[in-house]
């Protein structure tokens, strides 16, 4: 679709001490949700915070769709 732009958030899935699995958004530095539009930028940070992880933290990349009206 001609009126698509795609940006990326990173999800982080965590686990709690109890156990139960959390899904959060990352975010800026300005409480708002982080929001990237360049997908290998997005992708090399995804990588390096999987590698730095001491929590056993996953990371992943979410595709966002908008739409243009």
């Amino acid at each position: 679709m001609d009126n698509e732009i795609e940006t990326y958030m990173i999800k982080k899935t965590l686990f709690t001490k109890s156990d139960k699995i959390m899904h959060v958004f990352m975010t800026d530095g300005n409480s708002q949700v982080l929001e990237m539009k360049d997908l290998n930028t997005t992708s090399k940070f995804v990588e390096i915070m999987n590698q730095n992880t001491d929590s056993g933290c996953i990371y992943e990349i979410i595709t966002v769709k908008n739409y243009k009206t």
